[in-house]
């Protein structure tokens, strides 16, 4: 069994920061692409940021400049650095993993259970 936990959610005021963790437990061999998602209430749950285990990086286009991936793959961890935060930043933010959890096994999509990012203006 293969777990993402979160954690770093919270309150902070409009142009704070906030830094979200997220570490990978349990059979985990590898982990390919991994990453966050947001979801606003109301809303569908969209692409934040993904990094590759190749190192490559994607950002969803509103948080290009302030948002900040990064991965630690001798700890199954990714983190996400989120600076001069919005109100439109709020959402419950959920890690995203492809894991193989051996050798034989082929890759898996792993979620999170989320955690709260609230931007006050």
């Amino acid at each position: 069994q293969v777990q993402l936990v979160e954690s770093g959610g919270g309150f902070v005021q409009a142009g704070g920061s906030l830094r979200l963790f997220c570490a990978a437990s349990g059979r985990v061999f590898r982990i390919n692409d991994i990453g966050w998602y947001r979801q606003a209430s109301g809303k569908q749950r969209d692409l934040v940021a993904t990094i590759t285990s190749g190192g490559s990086i994607l950002y969803k286009d509103s948080v290009k400049g302030r948002f900040t991936i990064s991965r630690d793959s001798a700890k199954n961890t990714v983190y996400l650095q989120k600076n001069s935060l919005k109100p439109e930043d709020t959402a419950v933010y959920y890690c995203n993993a492809e894991i193989r959890s051996s050798l034989i096994d082929g890759y898996h999509e792993v979620w999170g259970q989320g955690t709260l990012v609230t931007v006050s203006s």
